[in-house]
């Protein structure tokens, strides 16, 4: 199986910039054919950013003077803090995607810093391989590296590096260290059981972080403007790709050898495994000390006896590598965070906690995971011919709006699996390292301010978008257009809103909802958890959420699964027991005054945001930030505290947020941020037989076009008509203020206003 990530493969050269596209600021022609406002797309192309002093909207003083400044980040009491002031911080980041090393240059590297600086970020994961073909630490992408970490860290950015990926290595026939590979196959599952390998691995490390920059002689280990590292991406002993199809034969007997002597503390011989004659697999030898493992479906459906063992074999030896690894990180000297992983399973309620376990969250007695980490991608059935990774003409899709929970095709029932939805581990703070609304799908606007408003409500510590692969406004990079890319003026171009409210906590951390303790010893035995994040939860198991449960419960009624609404109305924690004996009473509070579901809508603990996902409308209502997004044609006129917001569109994103700390209300400075959603020039589709399918004719070219704003804004407070309301260009740059009006019109291209008084 190769998943969507194996194509997008990342190089180390983290943010290399291409030309910029040329842009003359002036009222854009509408599309011709005389259609209706609400119908007409203008081109986005936004000039060159030279950086002007004369910008007004530059959000790079909410980063520190350098990455670094208060000392390295580390993770205390459910949230990352600098080690010098012990101040917290939150991270709205982007994965950072370069090209070719021939191609990386520092002034490139600069502009990019620059432009995210510019727009909120703080921190960038910088995701690629660091060796070459034969599996040896590459001199160049190292020096690559640390020379993109020098760059950012002076526009006050974090570095997160991300070095492994089983999809970055097809070992050829001659590898000494990987034997039994034919150049065609990835090593899934191999660095976890393979002690050569590991050292291997260890050796990247090493190389990265210990060796001097050319151009200041300074070692990375030493910088805390490297936020972070983890230890390997997307792979997993539970997850599909681990299956004997996919280990060749050397490895296999190599690793079946491991689950034999895994026994020898409790048997003389293989034989007297009890279910070993019971249960005997074509693979099983003793004689040659292997025994066989049964796929993942098995073990997670029919959870035999020797089910129960496997998971317990391929517990241990995922504990013992994270253990292995982070324990030599901190033997090499390094002081900054280090997360383990961030997969999957091949079932979500059963493997999935064993997955979350293994990374040893809060485990004061092992080396462990400092933060707990998961990737997620708000799919739109996007079907074709390397489909995984590109957008190409004859590709078929779904328009699919998380606001309203849509499946991924009509006429299915609605499915609250959202890539947002963040679940703490005892207690350790959370990353969502990869996360991303792909394309061609309208409602790809939708995410922004989504995701920063429900990852301030759950706590979510770092927030990672996929994917940052140019600094320019760029639609095409060759004859397929990338699914995820991030400088569009849909996701890009809405960052300065959705970070400051995320970064500066504008809205409150939701109540602990659900505080739920899992015993080691049952999960161990495949008993599974109720609270399973990444199963495709849908309303036709509503029949399995337990209702008025009281505040204090020991086990939950078999087979139940918590209702996954209760991630939009506050924060969930799971504590793993590691010690043995009784676990304390798990506690749930009451969601009935905060879930409708006959008016299909939960509002948060906090009484800040309201999601009506019937109609596909979300509210945020806090003192220093408030808009409304989505379906506003359906809201109608929509009054919050101190602002009313109307609009005749379907999907749009109407948001203002306090830029001096101040409650809207009395706030002397504040941006006002509008988008609708955006397409490539010429991008063509036609609907198939299949309801609610799109077949795409025409990817598109550059520029970037966006559906016309429009929407009207009315102030509600005292001085509003004194207010001065300036329109800015897409870099931040003032145009010419508008009339003196509580109440005024949106412009059809405009993004931000920058309201003073």
């Amino acid at each position: 199986m190769i998943h969507r990530s194996a194509h997008r493969f990342v190089t180390i050269a983290a943010i290399v910039i291409l030309t910029s596209l040329v842009h003359a600021e002036s009222s854009l022609p509408a599309e011709p054919g005389g259609r209706a406002l609400a119908d007409r797309f203008v081109p986005f192309t936004p000039d060159h950013d030279r950086f002007q002093s004369s910008a007004v909207l530059d959000l790079r003083s909410l980063n520190e003077a350098f990455a670094g400044e208060h000392g390295f980040v580390q993770a205390k009491d459910g949230h990352l803090v600098f080690s010098k002031n012990q101040a917290s911080v939150r991270f709205w980041a982007v994965n950072g995607i370069g090209v070719e090393a021939d191609k990386f240059t520092r002034d490139a590297a600069q502009i990019a810093a620059k432009t995210l600086a510019k727009r909120g970020v703080n921190l960038v994961r910088i995701h690629g391989p660091l060796f070459d073909d034969n599996g040896n630490a590459d001199p160049v992408k190292i020096q690559r590296a640390i020379a993109t970490v020098e760059e950012l860290k002076m526009q006050g950015i974090y570095s997160y590096f991300s070095i492994y990926f089983p999809v970055w290595i097809t070992p050829k026939p001659d590898n000494a260290v990987l034997k039994g590979y034919d150049g065609k196959t990835h090593p899934f599952a191999a660095l976890m059981f393979n002690p050569d390998f590991q050292k291997q691995y260890q050796s990247w490390w090493t190389a990265l972080l210990t060796t001097p920059s050319d151009k200041t002689g300074k070692r990375l280990i030493y910088d805390p403007a490297v936020a972070g590292v983890e230890i390997q991406n997307e792979d997993s002993l539970f997850f599909w790709t681990f299956n004997d199809k996919n280990i060749p034969e050397t490895q296999l007997r190599l690793f079946e050898s491991q689950f034999a002597d895994f026994f020898k503390n409790d048997y003389t011989s293989l034989n007297e495994i009890r279910w070993l004659a019971k249960q005997r697999l074509p693979r099983d030898n003793p004689a040659q000390n292997r025994i066989a493992f049964r796929p993942l479906w098995n073990i997670a459906n029919e959870r035999t006896d020797r089910d129960i063992d496997t998971a317990i074999f391929l517990l241990q030896t995922q504990e013992n590598f994270y253990y292995t690894q982070i324990e030599f990180l901190r033997k090499l000297g390094f002081k900054g965070l280090i997360s383990a992983s961030n997969w999957i399973t091949a079932d979500a309620k059963i493997l999935g906690p064993l997955e979350r376990y293994s990374y040893r969250p809060g485990d004061c007695n092992t080396p462990h995971s400092d933060l707990i980490d998961h990737h997620g991608y708000l799919s739109c059935n996007h079907k074709g011919d390397n489909a995984a990774w590109s957008i190409r003409n004859g590709h078929t899709y779904f328009d699919r709006s998380a606001l309203r929970f849509d499946p991924d095709e009509p006429d299915k029932p609605r499915q609250y699996n959202n890539p947002i939805i963040d679940v703490s581990y005892n207690d350790s703070p959370t990353m969502i390292s990869e996360i991303a609304f792909d394309r061609p799908n309208r409602y790809r606007s939708e995410a922004p301010l989504f995701l920063a408003a429900y990852a301030s409500l759950q706590n979510t510590s770092c927030i990672v978008h996929f994917a940052f692969d140019s600094a320019q406004w760029h639609v095409q990079p060759n004859y397929y257009m990338q699914p995820w890319t991030l400088m569009s003026p849909a996701s890009m171009g809405q960052f300065p809103a959705a970070a400051l409210l995320y970064r500066k906590g504008l809205i409150k951390t939701g109540d602990l909802i659900i505080n739920l303790n899992l015993r080691g010893d049952k999960l161990r035995g495949l008993q599974g958890g109720p609270l399973a994040p990444e199963a495709n939860f849908d309303e036709l198991r509503l029949k399995d959420v337990p209702r008025n449960l009281p505040e204090n419960i020991r086990q939950l009624p078999p087979n139940a699964v918590i209702d996954p609404l209760v991630h939009f109305v506050g924060r969930t924690n799971i504590n793993f027991i590691y010690y043995k004996g009784d676990a304390p009473p798990s506690t749930f509070k009451d969601t009935a005054p905060f879930i409708n579901r006959s008016d299909q809508s939960v509002t948060s603990s906090t009484g800040q945001l309201a999601l009506d996902y019937g109609r596909g409308i979300l509210t945020i209502n806090a003192p220093a930030v408030q808009g409304i997004s989505g379906n506003l044609k359906a809201a109608g006129s929509t009054t919050l505290k101190d602002v009313t917001i109307t609009s005749d569109l379907d999907l749009v994103h109407i948001i203002l947020v306090a830029l001096d700390d101040k409650p809207l209300a009395t706030s002397s400075k504040i941006l006002l941020q509008a988008m609708t959603e955006e397409k490539p020039t010429n991008f063509r589709t036609e609907p198939t037989a299949q309801k609610g399918e799109q077949k795409i004719l025409d990817i598109g070219k550059d520029p970037w076009q966006i559906r016309e704003i429009q929407g009207t804004v009315r102030l509600n407070r005292p001085d509003a008509a004194a207010l001065k309301i300036t329109p800015l260009d897409p870099n931040g740059n003032p145009l010419t203020p508008l009339p003196a009006s509580p109440e005024f019109q949106l412009q059809p291209t405009t993004l931000y206003y920058l309201i003073t008084k």
